[in-house]
């Protein structure tokens, strides 16, 4: 099995769907080129292990024919594209002391999550 990422005019991503083995050929096609022309939609191959294409492919993600990538909406604006792994980087490296973190895009920092049973320090 293999998935499908189906590109609007924009070459947003619209759907992702599981189809045929990547190997296998559909009425003598690649499955990429018969997916495509039985939806009437540009049809791109995506992988979880991001072997090809950087990212595997979500609904909302554009396909970059360049950089032969699927990238995620950028999460804020002051994130910057990563053009070897095609993902998004905040400015301050996330925090690496085991807590949850939230982008705080106004003061432009990692703003610590405190739950209810929680104190800060």
């Amino acid at each position: 099995m293999a998935h499908y990422a189906f590109l609007d005019d924009q070459n947003i991503v619209t759907e992702v769907i599981t189809g045929i083995d990547e190997t296998e050929l559909i009425e003598g096609k690649d499955p990429e080129a018969w997916y495509a022309e039985f939806r009437g939609q540009a049809c791109k191959r995506t992988s979880y292990n991001g072997k090809i294409r950087k990212n595997y492919a979500g609904v909302g993600y554009k396909y970059d024919a360049k950089k032969d990538a699927f990238i995620a909406p950028k999460p804020f604006e002051s994130w910057k594209l990563d053009n070897k792994t095609c993902q998004w980087v905040a400015p301050v490296a996330y925090p690496s002391d085991g807590l949850e973190y939230t982008w705080n895009e106004a003061e432009l920092y990692w703003e610590a999550v405190i739950y209810d049973n929680q104190t800060a320090e």
